[in-house]
């Protein structure tokens, strides 16, 4: 089955990092993931935040906000001025959980990490863009203080990606647009580490139940793809890390 932009079910949409994006940001990148684009910026506050105050928990936090600008859609998207919708909540929660996997969060200090994900333009697939995004956008903030000596370098643990995966028309995809994700029987999205941990499996059948074999396809599905971001984000890091990180691998194919 060849898709309707020309890419076979288990190729990813053409997907760049664009690492320093915004000027002031102590982390930022722009994820390109074909016509959805995602500007996840990193603020570092030597605070923690009131709840986590003076509760004798030794350990910094991370945490993240996502929002779609107005006309990051076809139609306008009113902003969320007063308080967010429970999808942009719910994604956003996602977002942090997912990134918290990748810092030890004790050693981190009396820090908060904050990750902004802005969706610029949406074509499906942007909370899985805004955890790859900003897990490099993480690794660009916390790595000056790695070489300043002010932070360990295991407080980097692991390198987190994201991906959707889904079935249309009988056939398991990997990486849907939007035209794809609306006609979906299953929609799936899965976090994963380099190495092949999994993080979270969000899934639903939108038609009709679906095999547990089904299941299996689309995690084998996702993990390949999730091991050729991995390399993608790899590749636009500097070379020498100061906290090198396992190589990505697929475990669930071995």
């Amino acid at each position: 089955m060849t898709r309707a932009n020309g890419r076979f079910p288990h190729q990813l949409r053409p997907i760049t990092f664009q690492v320093g994006y915004s000027q002031w940001a102590e982390g930022s990148v722009l994820a390109q993931f074909g016509n959805t684009h995602v500007l996840c910026n990193v603020t570092l506050e030597n605070s923690l935040p009131p709840w986590l105050r003076n509760s004798g928990k030794k350990q910094g936090w991370l945490t993240a906000e996502y929002a779609m600008l107005p006309r990051s859609t076809q139609q306008r998207t009113p902003r969320e001025q007063r308080w967010p919708k429970g999808r942009t909540q719910e994604i956003a929660r996602l977002i942090g959980r997912s990134l918290r996997m990748g810092v030890n969060l004790e050693l981190l200090g009396e820090r908060q990490a904050i990750v902004d994900c802005d969706v610029l333009q949406a074509d499906g697939g942007t909370r899985t863009a805004a955890i790859c995004g900003g897990w490099l956008a993480v690794q660009l903030a916390l790595r000056p203080l790695i070489v300043a000596g002010e932070l360990p370098p295991e407080v980097l643990t692991h390198q987190i990606a994201a991906i959707s995966v889904g079935i249309v028309d009988g056939v398991p995809l990997l990486d849907l647009d939007y035209s794809e994700d609306v006609a979906a029987e299953v929609d799936f999205n899965v976090v994963m580490t380099a190495t092949g941990a999994l993080i979270e499996v969000q899934g639903t059948a939108e038609k009709a139940p679906f095999a547990r074999a089904q299941l299996e396809t689309l995690l084998e599905l996702a993990a390949g793809g999730i091991q050729a971001l991995a390399e993608l984000q790899t590749a636009v890091l500097p070379p020498s890390s100061p906290s090198p990180l396992p190589q990505p691998t697929n475990h669930l194919n071995e």
